[in-house]
């Protein structure tokens, strides 16, 4: 059975495995990749496609502003499995990310693809003209998608992440608590 749900931490290796198969390690070098760095993605929008217990698809949006003080969505990367592809299981995926957007209140969608794929989903050019990534990317590539009529109207400026930030493991006490425990098997009686 295909369902799609939010992901967990058990999809992490293999969403990892399908974005690698999908997009190779120049993935790590995209411009989007340096707002999604060190973040977590948006409450609810991290998605995965399962097929019995097997993750087929992914999808995660991201927050940022579009310019000064205008929350807006990254949407990036989203990937479906190169043998079900053509299948409309992206286009499905899609939908339901943009419908959850919608249902969470946020506003806009921006996101750096392919644009004759990403208007059928109502994304285009009109608004990002006058925003810009940090990073190279190609300017017909950058779209947007207004959730809210107006909501990206008079947007200018850098688009920046601002979304959480991912909680780093505290390798000083990681380290610690292995020097503890291999203390512990050194004392006698142990």
């Amino acid at each position: 059975m295909i369902t799609i749900r939010e992901e967990t931490f058990r999809d992490v290796e293999p969403r990892e495995a399908l974005l690698d198969a999908c997009f190779g390690p120049a993935r790590f070098q995209k411009t989007c990749e340096r707002l999604r760095e060190g973040r977590l993605p948006a409450d609810g929008l991290a998605l995965v496609i399962d097929r019995d217990d097997e993750v087929i698809g992914t999808v995660r949006l991201w927050h940022v502003s579009a310019g000064p003080n205008r929350p807006a969505l990254m949407l990036g990367p989203i990937a479906i499995d190169p043998s079900v592809q053509g299948l409309g299981l992206g286009g499905k995926l899609m939908r339901e990310a943009l419908k959850r957007a919608a249902a969470l209140g946020h506003k806009a969608v921006l996101l750096v693809g392919d644009a004759p794929y990403y208007e059928r989903f109502g994304f285009s050019t009109e608004k990002t003209g006058s925003l810009w990534l940090p990073g190279p990317y190609e300017r017909g590539r950058f779209l947007a998608l207004e959730l809210e009529a107006g909501a990206l109207d008079g947007a200018r400026g850098l688009v920046s992440a601002t979304g959480a930030f991912e909680q780093k493991p505290d390798l000083e006490a990681l380290v610690a608590a292995a020097a503890q425990g291999a203390l512990a098997g050194l004392r006698p009686g142990h």
